[in-house]
């Protein structure tokens, strides 16, 4: 057989067992590039059994092993120092792979931990169990309370970081258990009334502007969280509608709690008791948590700073990564 010949039926070979795998076990092709995504970042993916359920934790940054300083036999191990902690928290229909491209930027100087909350990602999901807010609160304050088993010293993260559901929970939290909480970043953040744009009336009317069911709409979902759209091939759009679709009446039902129940709001409520300095970050053209919802978490809070990022969309730790690290590394200084 010509090697060209040969060359030609292996990538077909290639092309429909990609076909097949997309078919028949589409988290399969998901599970592959989050794979590929964590190898790039330097993160490792972990379990631990709390609040009644399995989570799924990444982590990258961890201290290296004990170093040899000098030579022969006088060479002394020289531990590395603990590194500040960061812990980053997801938000509605995210997953803890949305920090890869910001953990890889923040290893080399911090402890970057990211959990798939309870319900969603990896993370086990219940029958019959409330997965809002307040429920989440809970559940994170226990994850807060067992992270110096993980990383190996006492006292609350260095950073406490909540993007939009997430920093919904997140704000909630600093406000109630003040002493798990050192600094905090709010992130295209919900919990308050910000000026309606059409994702918030699409909420209030009982819809799911993030619902996905077919590979048009997950591009059209796309379009809502980001200024530019980044493109996503076959067959991973399609694996990713898969599992949109696999999730649509759990997702509704934490959207009636987090945008339509009754403490949808009770954030915007709680922000005087908030007293852990708070870095307020999001894109100027969010298209989900209008930009006016930083103005409101501003005034409510004793004491915050505001950075706006150009040409952004609601995912600035993916859409302006380097932007977003400098300011992270900034606020910490």
């Amino acid at each position: 057989m010509k090697r060209g010949r040969g060359a030609l039926i292996a990538t077909l070979g290639l092309a429909a067992a990609t076909v097949g795998v997309a078919a028949v076990a589409p988290e399969w092709i998901l599970s592959a590039e989050f794979a590929r995504q964590r190898l790039r970042a330097g993160a490792q993916r972990y379990a631990i059994e709390l609040a009644g359920h399995r989570w799924s934790y990444l982590d990258a940054g961890r201290v290296k092993p004990a170093r040899a300083s000098g030579r022969g036999r006088s060479a002394l191990l020289l531990p590395e120092l603990p590194k500040p902690v960061i812990v980053f928290v997801h938000g509605f229909t995210g997953a803890k792979e949305n920090w890869l491209p910001l953990m890889g930027a923040l290893a080399a100087n911090y402890r970057v931990i990211a959990p798939d909350l309870p319900g969603w990602g990896d993370s086990e999901r219940l029958a019959q169990t409330d997965y809002g807010a307040t429920a989440q609160v809970e559940r994170l304050a226990l994850f807060l309370r067992t992270l110096p088993t993980i990383v190996g010293h006492e006292g609350p993260p260095a950073l406490l970081i909540g993007h939009s559901m997430g920093g919904q929970i997140v704000g909630l939290l600093a406000a109630r258990y003040p002493e798990l909480v050192d600094k905090l970043v709010l992130m295209s953040a919900s919990g308050v009334r910000f000026e309606e744009n059409a994702f918030a009336l699409g909420v209030l009317a009982g819809e799911n502007p993030f619902g996905v069911a077919s590979r048009a709409d997950l591009h059209r979902y796309l379009n809502i969280v980001f200024a530019k759209p980044p493109f996503v091939p076959w067959p991973f759009d399609e694996a990713l509608v898969h599992r949109r679709r696999e999730d649509a009446a759990f997702e509704q039902a934490v959207l009636d709690d987090i945008g339509r129940g009754p403490d949808a709001f009770a954030l915007q409520a709680e922000l005087a008791a908030i007293r852990s300095p708070a870095l307020l970050l999001w894109g100027r053209n969010d298209g989900v948590i209008d930009p006016s919802a930083a103005t409101i978490f501003q005034d409510g809070l004793n004491d915050s700073r505001t950075i706006l990022l150009n040409a952004c969309g609601h995912m600035p730790m993916m859409e302006r990564t380097a932007e977003t690290a400098a300011a992270l590394k900034d606020f910490l200084r």
